[in-house]
């Protein structure tokens, strides 16, 4: 039977992944989605628009685009952040219809439930943001929208990965195949680490305190001038230990990495490492342009001209330090999935829990001969 040509159209279908692109539009909406509300926040633009779901008692998506794209900042931010939400809906909708209209994963489809979910919840959240003008609820609706964006980001990766054909190898997730403890070769050195430090759960744990510090940094933002100093340190306490705690797990994820690991996972560790590098620098900018010098610096410099939260380079700053702290959480996500969590999901999702992989032993635990050798407990002995 002859196949195809190339070019012709039963090839190019076959070759585009219309749920993959759907799925990263989303992702990249959604990023754009989360930029003007940091930079809401950032200028208390939140009741700039005072009526919800209208905007000035017009239909949403009827507003005047004069008025919307020439009227004052605060008005643009808002009814912009509205309309990029909305349109996050209706793309997620989109990608559920599709999803559910053909062969997908069951990992993929709780994903996109869960994604439904939350972006119901995080556009009520926005509208109740706006009738009870309330910070508390602006606190939890800072929350979930970073929430929404990892599972926008594992769906796209899973979808990806399925129309590339991609199957989990023998050696992917090092986690299932090991013992508790396990020798990892790094460079000249056998270094003994714990399974979760050379598996999937190493980049997991990694997303799981980017976003936590994303929890905490929210708190920050949206804290109260009526709150007590001795609970505004301690809030600035727990966003620095989450600071660091992302810092060395970042750090971890590069030294944890083997030759016969996914070279996307390294890129992908290596890409987190410098970007919370940069995260470090701004979260530095961000506290000066905020609160300033702390006391034991005052004396010692001085700026050369007033520190404003709402300039143009302390917005830039300021929200950079959010929009920068959310990357870092989809990166997070993308690198647990390409280090063996996606085959765990998937596994999860099909089994559940505790229907977890057979263990191997022996012999058949070391992964790649003369390159990496993984080890379980009970060969420790011989070395």
């Amino acid at each position: 039977m002859a196949s195809a040509p190339i070019g012709s159209p039963s090839t190019v279908r076959s070759t585009v992944n219309g749920p993959a692109i759907v799925a990263w539009i989303l992702v990249a909406t959604t990023a754009l989605l989360l930029s003007f509300g940091a930079l809401v926040t950032t200028y208390d633009a939140a009741m700039a628009v005072p009526d919800w779901p209208a905007t000035f008692g017009h239909n949403m998506f009827l507003y005047p685009l004069g008025e919307w794209f020439w009227g004052p900042w605060d008005l643009f931010l808002e009814h912009g952040h509205r309309l990029l939400g909305a349109t996050v809906g209706m793309l997620s909708l989109l990608l559920a219809a599709i999803l559910f209209r053909r062969p997908a994963s069951p990992a993929l489809r709780w994903l996109v439930i869960a994604a439904m979910v939350l972006v119901v919840v995080q556009g009520a959240l926005g509208g109740l943001r706006v009738i009870l003008d309330d910070k508390t609820v602006a606190k939890v609706h800072a929350c979930t929208g970073p929430l929404f964006f990892a599972v926008a980001t594992a769906i796209a990766v899973l979808a990806g990965r399925r129309g590339r054909g991609d199957s989990s190898g023998p050696a992917t997730d090092r986690s299932d195949a090991v013992g508790r403890d396990s020798f990892v070769a790094v460079g000249p050195l056998t270094l003994s680490l714990p399974s979760w430090a050379v598996g999937a759960s190493l980049p997991t744990a990694l997303a799981v305190a980017a976003y936590l510090q994303l929890v905490a940094g929210a708190q920050l933002r949206h804290a109260d001038a009526t709150l007590a100093a001795s609970t505004f340190r301690w809030m600035v306490a727990i966003h620095l230990a989450g600071a660091a705690v992302v810092t060395v797990l970042a750090a971890l994820t590069v030294i944890a990495w083997q030759p016969h690991e996914s070279r996307t996972a390294r890129r992908w560790s290596l890409a987190i490492l410098a970007m919370v590098g940069g995260q470090l620098l701004l979260g530095g900018g961000a506290w000066l342009f905020t609160w300033g010098l702390p006391a034991w610096l005052q004396e010692a410099w001085a700026p050369a001209e007033a520190i404003l939260a709402r300039s143009p380079r302390g917005a830039a700053v300021i929200t950079g330090h959010v929009i920068l702290g959310m990357m870092i959480l989809g990166a997070a996500v993308v690198l647990a999935l390409e280090w063996g969590g996606a085959e765990r999901l998937e596994q999860i999702a099909r089994t559940g829990i505790r229907g977890g992989g057979r263990r191997l032993h022996g012999p058949q635990a070391r992964l790649v001969p003369g390159a990496v050798t993984v080890r379980p407990r009970s060969e420790r002995g011989a070395r």
